[in-house]
């Protein structure tokens, strides 16, 4: 029987992996003195070879992630050549040439180089100017660059001076931008013995035809490269590399029934291809939630491929395996036992790992209880070793490809091969297409002296600047930090010593985890992050499905009578006092430990959320962390703000700062966020000491009704908290009522009004409104904007939870030079997404909340069919309405909100920016505003323009996370303060201040008795 299905623990401790690795590898002293004598050798080479190390480790040690320059060229070279409009080329090169200090560096590069021009690209990429050398002047001001230029030499020249500088930057990065360009570049090293394996850029598909693009790219590229090895005779077999998320454009492990059904033929087509030809042909690896989700795409390929004989006689499939991961060493025990199962000798490409910075960050923002990934770089040098030496040991069943452009590596390597068998053959090194050159001629040139040199094959990219920017990326985290060895080996200033230090020693001597790293669960201060749930682990999503599948969502209950009511809103007043009174930290513990308890009954919660609100599990999920983090931080903030602190004044004074509850709130909770909004109004008055009258909406009361019976549960008096059930006219008899003393409230625009009147109107003392209404939200893409990132994140805000978010992008505003492909993107990305049962995990749009919705929304559609740009397709399902789009003419501007999945977009011409804003802002609304830009100056430019309550850069627009992104809007959109800020809880407060005079009972006595210090 085959294996069964990879799923080891999602994040395994640290500390227990390091200590296993440290036990594996060990090298006695002669070994250690053979490993230093080799590596030595290797780093003298590479520093005696050139005065400048060469091409893209020049650029990588001039302009790495700590400068601001290497940032701007980045940019650049990933925007510029994209961008059609010469006004947006223009403002995007002044933008990222006035950000660094260019001049320094030149004065740098000049007095390394003296007059050679072996190290042309870094100069040119360094000016950014095709003529820069006689523009610029050491010592110029950096600001002054571009203008001093253009003022010389024009506009258009300056412009082709960048464009031509970065591309030669990308050519740097990449062997050819066609396979046909490739090919003719590597022909003449292949012909001495060089080995390539061709990787077409381009991942993250986004719509079928991105997908059926890169298939046909891979195909096409499969062809040529076996043509050209046997028109050539090549004697080393030449491979590809293939990405699964260029192949798919749902590949999520949420998707995983549809992405087996779609992507496992695919992939078995093109393996076939490459053995027709006698190729290698390697999956890449990617993110680590999608580890398990490739492993079973990699599984099942190898079963058709066995089922049909094509693994007899080639040994060229095989995968990429992070080190960095802590699952590595689990994929190679279970792709050994693949390898043993079909007889079959896998081709195994270990590297580090090039997505580090974001894995940290999706741990964090996901609540995981650890990350994937080591933390430390040593941690994954050292799990790079351990799994070379499992690989090399097993060359049975692997042919180990060992990726490193680190000399100490190399040597480390060499010496395992030589411990675990022939320490030359069986095995082959690899490097990317222009690095690490130096390393691999100095490596053939010590081995060639006493035997026979190891192989080291060459990655090589291939593809225009339009699938560049994810590559650059990558290199730049792998390679372009100053800890790395690319970077360090050029300085000569560094000692060798310093290089050859080990990474087994590191770890022996320090902690396996990162010190200045924070763990997912404490990210802030004074509470913990909301426990999520991670979809790339088989385990625990199976677990959360399982467990809603078995839930029985409670009965709704019995909307409130007028005299109930009455009577309960007088129990909430007597009950007030007490709670009042109580102190502060008290109130906060409740609060935690509800928070505790709404964590432990994720699985049921959501399966109320599911089947009462039609959210989807992702959606379910996200809403109860969102509870969660209101209530630990609403806590927190209680501890802040409550209670009483003594204020500054003259001797013989005692002032006093008294905050506490105002009376009985009136919270009243939305049906698009009927757990997350609920408790946080709740919570909210609960911790400034108010009672509560807790009214949810008339569709989602269940939920409502398990969260109070948690707050109970948690400590809350029953009469201090209650549940109001009921429509609209409960909600007026409840905020007319003579107890309430304050109003917490999200919806709709016309009833805050209706609210603020029927307030207005009331005898008595003032009651205070804290109302969070819609928006007509709006996001900007100029033409700088990466197309991709755009499309991702306009579907996520216009069409996660069907629309239904008050923050949900409404309207899109496209540079007209851009917009025909963005809009083709975005369209295509749209009717990819999954309609169906909210209980299903790749369900991505449900219905919406009832019928009236529906019917509302759909008579919108009605009205807009001739500019409907393209719309799903239906379900059949009740309330189901299909994701639009729909375009809205040159003079139109959208002026309400419209509650659903449906998006409008608009282009504008460049130039007229601060007209679209003001179109904007003209709506009268304020919540959310989204910008998609490359240029900090545009940026900034419309940041000071709008008007709205919070603004997301390069981002989408929704899931405001509480106590760092505080939410809420202005104008049409609410009242404020924001929801999970700091000023919030201060409105459900009440002031007092106590000022007593000390000396009225005969003078100051403290003051005199006061001892003198001096």
């Amino acid at each position: 029987m085959p294996p069964t299905a990879f799923a080891p623990p999602y994040a395994p401790d640290d500390q227990k992996l390091v200590d296993n690795f440290l036990t594996g590898i060990r090298f006695e002293a002669e070994a250690q003195g053979r490993i230093d004598d080799a590596a030595t050798s290797l780093i003298n080479g590479i520093r005696s070879r050139a005065s400048r190390i060469g091409g893209l480790e020049d650029f990588l040690r001039d302009y790495g992630l700590s400068t601001r320059e290497g940032l701007a060229l980045m940019v650049m070279a990933e925007a510029l050549l994209r961008v059609p409009d010469a006004a947006t080329q223009d403002r995007l090169i002044e933008d990222k040439i006035g950000t660094g200090d260019w001049a320094h560096q030149i004065g740098k590069l000049g007095a390394e180089n003296g007059s050679k021009d072996e190290t042309w690209f870094v100069s040119a990429a360094t000016w950014g100017l095709g003529v820069s050398g006689r523009i610029v002047k050491q010592g110029d001001d950096p600001q002054s660059i571009l203008s001093a230029a253009t003022k010389r030499i024009g506009a258009p020249a300056v412009r082709l001076g960048v464009r031509q500088a970065m591309r030669y930057l990308g050519h740097q990065f990449v062997l050819g931008q066609t396979i046909g360009d490739a090919l003719s570049r590597a022909r003449s090293a292949e012909k001495q013995g060089a080995r390539h394996s061709y990787d077409m850029l381009g991942e993250g598909a986004r719509t079928r035809g991105d997908a059926e693009r890169y298939r046909q790219s891979y195909a096409d590229a499969i062809e040529a490269i076996g043509a050209a090895a046997q028109a050539e005779r090549l004697p080393e077999r030449p491979g590809i590399s293939v990405k699964l998320s260029a192949l798919h454009p749902r590949y999520e492990a949420r998707n995983h029934v549809a992405v087996l059904k779609d992507l496992v033929p695919i992939v078995t087509e093109l393996a076939r291809a490459a053995r027709a030809h006698g190729l290698n042909f390697t999956v890449d690896a990617e993110e680590q939630n999608r580890l398990e989700l490739s492993i079973d795409v990699i599984d099942a390929v190898l079963a058709e491929l066995a089922i049909s004989g094509d693994l007899e006689g080639w040994n060229g499939f095989g995968l990429a395996i992070q080190a960095y991961g802590k699952r590595a060493m689990a994929v190679i025990d279970h792709m050994a036992a693949q390898g043993l199962h079909y007889g079959a000798r896998l081709m195994v490409r270990l590297v580090k790992g090039a997505y580090w910075d974001s894995e940290i960050k999706h741990s964090q923002v996901e609540g995981a209880d650890d990350f994937p990934v080591f933390s430390r770089k040593p941690a994954t040098d050292l799990s790079f070793l351990a799994c070379a030496r499992r690989l090399l040991a097993r060359r049975d069943v692997f042919y180990p490809q060992i990726a490193t452009h680190n000399a100490l590596t190399v040597a480390s390597i060499m010496e395992l091969a030589r411990q675990t068998g022939d320490p030359r053959t069986g095995f082959e090194f690899q490097r990317l297409h222009g690095m690490g050159e130096e390393l691999y001629a100095q490596l053939h040139d010590d081995l060639s002296a006493n035997g026979r040199p190891v192989a080291c094959r060459i990655y090589a990219p291939v593809g225009g600047h339009r699938d560049l920017l994810a590559y650059l990326v990558r290199r730049l985290l792998e390679n372009g930090a100053n800890s790395s060895f690319v970077a360090k080996v050029g300085d000569t200033k560094i000692p060798i010593s310093e290089l050859l230090e080990r990474p087994s020693r590191i770890m022996a001597e320090t902690p396996a985890r990162h010190s200045a790293i924070t763990m997912p669960r404490h990210i802030f201060e004074g509470r913990p992050n909301s426990q999520g749930v991670e979809f790339g682990s088989r385990l625990e999503l199976s677990s959360l499905t399982g467990a809603m599948g078995k839930s029985t969502v409670p009965p709704k209950p019995e909307a409130m009578t007028a005299s109930q009511l009455s009577d309960a809103c007088a129990r909430a007043a007597s009950a007030f006092p007490t709670w009042r009174d109580t102190s502060a930290d008290h109130r906060a513990k409740c609060l935690e430990k509800a928070a505790d308890l709404l964590e432990t009954r994720t699985p049921y919660l959501c399966a109320i959320l599911a089947q009462e609100a039609s959210k989807t599990i992702d959606d379910c999920v996200a809403e109860v962390r969102e509870a969660v983090d209101f209530l630990r931080f609403y806590a927190s903030e209680a501890r802040r703000l409550c209670g009483q602190f003594p204020l500054p004044g003259p001797v013989g004074e005692r002032n006093e700062y008294i905050t506490h509850g105002r009376g009985v709130f009136a919270c009243i909770a939305p049906w698009n966020f009927p757990l997350a909004i609920f408790l946080g109004q709740v919570s909210a008055a609960l911790a400034a000491g108010n009672s509560v009258m807790a009214k949810p909406a008339p569709q989602t009361p269940s939920i409502g009704c398990e969260a109070l019976g948690i707050l109970h549960e948690a400590g809350v008096p029953e009469d201090v908290v209650i549940l109001v059930p009921g429509g609209a006219q409960v909600g007026k008899e409840l905020v007319e009522n003579p107890h309430i003393a304050g109003v917490a409230f999200t919806g709709s625009t016309a009833t805050a009004k209706a609210i603020n009147l029927a307030l207005a109107q009331k005898d008595g003392p003032i009651v205070p409104l804290i109302a969070e209404t819609g928006g007509a939200n709006a996001m900007i893409a100029d033409a700088t904007a990466l197309p991709e990132q755009v499309t991702d994140d306009v579907i996520m805000s216009a069409f996660r939870s069907a629309g239904q978010r008050c923050s949900a992008c409404r309207i899109l505003y496209v540079q007209d030079d851009v917009a025909d492909r963005l809009l083709t993107m975005i369209e295509g990305a749209a009717a990819c997404l999954s309609t169906g049962d909210p209980m299903d995990p790749a369900t991505d749009i449900g219905p919406v909340i009832d019928t009236d919705a529906a019917a509302a929304l759909n008579a919108y559609l009605d009205t807009r069919k001739a500019q409907i740009r393209w719309q799903g397709d239906g379900t059949g399902a009740p309330n189901y309405v299909p994701p639009t789009i729909i375009e809205l003419g040159p003079d139109e501007a959208l002026s309400e909100e419209v509650f659903g999945p449906i998006l409008h977009v608009k282009r504008y011409k460049a130039g007229t920016l601060n007209a679209v804003v003001d179109e904007i802002n003209a709506s009268g609304f304020g919540l959310t505003f989204a910008l998609h830009s490359r240029i900090d100056a545009v940026i900034a430019q419309v940041g000071k323009r709008i008007d709205a309550g919070n603004l997301y850069i390069n981002r989408n627009q929704i899931g405001a996370i509480v106590g760092s992104q505080p939410f809420g809007g202005r104008g049409k959109s609410g009242t404020g303060p924001k929801a999970g800020g700091p000023l919030y809880l201060s409105r459900f407060l009440q002031e007092q201040v106590i000022s007593t005079d000390t000396t009225a009972a005969g003078g100051n006595a403290s003051l005199i008795a006061m001892e003198d210090k001096a």
